[in-house]
């Protein structure tokens, strides 16, 4: 029923401009415009020093074997000095970028993955979407995120489905302190050397003030090798000229965000 629902939300604006992250929200709703709108939609992935390079890995072979239209974009967020200043709202200025940046090269209408459980969040990235005219067919046929992960799974989408949530790189920098290419490049190396060495559920590597913050699920946290990571994480901040205290911590959803009075911390 909840994938009926989609069809007509899809079957209304016809081609489409399919803003796709690399999560499963987005992916999947690609893999089903591709075979339930009426006509075949544009797939666009801003990549991005802020973007883990699995997503976009993921989003290249997808297309491959899938027969997606594909288009590997440039938004340029890392050069806009209210995204790089990393206010609470930052969301906001790398959506106002991307969706500029899509505008600028198809007049479709642009669609993302948002779906019904952003709505309980602070979500900026809604507000950018809204001022650029942004469609979201999970949110109009009234389907979360649990329902798009059955979906993906009934058609044989099982990485999709059972994807860990994976926020963008600059979700580990807190909150008023500068994302640059070199403190995503820390958060990048450090989080794929501790999941290629420790194969944890959870790992968030968080800049702080202090330094960074590693955040592991319980199992992890209690098995990790503190000296050895901690050895690694010096050397990896060293080479890109940072330096400060390792700490560790149980994973803590969006604990880098620094949230606005009055409103909820998105995950």
């Amino acid at each position: 029923m909840s994938e009926a629902a989609l069809a007509a939300v899809l079957a209304d604006p016809g081609d489409l401009a399919i803003a796709v992250s690399g999560g499963v929200d987005s992916m999947t709703l690609a893999f089903l415009a591709d075979r339930l709108a009426p006509g075949r939609p544009l797939v666009l992935h801003a990549a991005s020093p802020a973007v883990p390079r699995e997503a976009t890995a993921r989003i290249r072979d997808y297309a491959a074997a899938h027969g997606w239209r594909l288009e590997v974009i440039d938004a340029g967020e890392t050069r806009d000095p209210r995204y790089v200043a990393n206010p609470h709202d930052r969301c906001f200025w790398c959506k106002t970028n991307l969706y500029a940046t899509i505008r600028g090269l198809t007049d479709r209408p642009i669609a993302s993955g948002a779906n019904l459980d952003d709505l309980g969040d602070y979500r900026p990235g809604l507000l950018a979407a809204a001022e650029h005219g942004v469609r979201h067919p999970w949110i109009e046929a009234g389907i979360g995120k649990g329902e798009i992960r059955r979906i993906a799974a009934a058609h044989g989408l099982f990485d999709l489905a059972e994807l860990p949530a994976s926020p963008c790189l600059s979700s580990r920098i807190e909150t008023g302190m500068p994302v640059t290419v070199g403190a995503l490049a820390v958060v990048d190396r450090l989080e794929r050397e501790i999941r290629a060495a420790l194969a944890p559920a959870t790992l968030r590597c968080r800049l702080r003030p202090f330094g960074i913050e590693i955040e592991l699920d319980d199992l992890a946290l209690a098995g990790v090798d503190r000296p050895a990571v901690t050895r690694l994480a010096r050397a990896v901040m060293a080479e890109h000229g940072r330096d400060g205290e390792v700490r560790y911590a149980r994973y803590r959803p969006g604990s880098a965000f620094r949230r606005p009075p009055g409103q909820r911390v998105a995950p």
